[in-house]
């Protein structure tokens, strides 16, 4: 069980605490409640990830108000979900607490107003802790989707889709997690992914491979699919092939100078200046 302790980041992340022009100093706020939760880590591996918990359920009641247009704020949010999730994924929780920690997870993800928890959603399945947990999870949600997904109506959504996928792909059952995504009318890759996980946690890689690349469409992340099939490869040793594919696209970074670093550390054997003028 979680051992009771206070944090100084519950107070500064109120309902409400922050106004329209307080991006800035609801980053800040973040930065320094991802620190005081590593630091209890530590020492408190479970204490920690009740705070990992505590800290999801506060970030929409708290930011609701903020102005989100620049992206700082929704990037600050993405990335203290980076850090943080891996501390409660790997907390020796029990059983009964980890149960817990999932129904305020899940409370938090339905009261959430514009999908700051997304990663939550995506990392679900480890947060369950054990197959058979993620099995019930993904039961929970599979019915609707299949429901959804069959539906020739456009606009259907369910909210706990990628909490459904991720839980079936942890639970192992890789073949229903495919064909529940088979039912999907176009492709989507925030969905797909999660197949092309399946099919490599099978062994299939090439398979993947052609999974990913045909999750291409009408407003994908071409870049995400890019750098799937980049890792695809480089993990089967075609290293050439993933340079001479997805080499640039998958790095493309704001600047090149940015981007010529990043394909030089991956691909030490090659030469990136043929990507450009220099």
């Amino acid at each position: 069980m979680a051992t009771k302790q206070t944090w100084t980041f519950k107070a500064r992340l109120r309902s409400r605490a922050f106004g329209w022009k307080s991006s800035h100093l609801a980053c800040q706020r973040l930065k320094e409640a991802v620190a005081e939760i590593k630091k209890v880590a530590r020492t408190d591996p479970v204490a920690a990830g009740d705070g990992v918990v505590s800290l999801m359920e506060r970030i929409w009641p708290a930011f609701q108000g903020v102005d989100t247009s620049s992206g700082a704020l929704g990037g600050a949010v993405y990335w203290a979900q980076a850090e943080l999730l891996p501390i409660a994924i790997c907390a020796p929780a029990d059983r009964k607490t980890r149960d817990i920690w999932l129904d305020r997870l899940w409370q938090a993800i339905e009261d959430d107003g514009v999908d700051f928890l997304s990663l939550v959603g995506d990392r679900w399945g480890d947060l369950c802790g054990s197959r058979e947990v993620a099995s019930c999870w993904g039961d929970r949600f599979l019915g609707l989707l299949r429901t959804a997904w069959s539906d020739p109506r456009p606009g259907n959504y369910v909210r706990g889709t990628s909490v459904c996928l991720s839980s079936l792909l942890a639970a192992g059952r890789h073949q229903e997690l495919l064909e529940a995504l088979a039912l999907r009318r176009f492709p989507f890759w925030p969905d797909r992914k999660f197949g092309v996980q399946a099919l490599l946690s099978a062994g299939r890689m090439d398979e993947a491979l052609a999974y990913a690349e045909a999750s291409r469409g009408l407003n994908q992340p071409d870049t995400a699919i890019d750098a799937a099939c980049e890792k695809i490869l480089l993990d089967l040793g075609r290293v050439d092939e993933a340079y001479e594919k997805y080499a640039l696209t998958a790095n493309g970074s704001s600047t090149g100078l940015t981007t010529f670093r990043a394909i030089s550390k991956k691909y030490p054997g090659h030469d990136p200046r043929r990507f450009f003028w220099i």
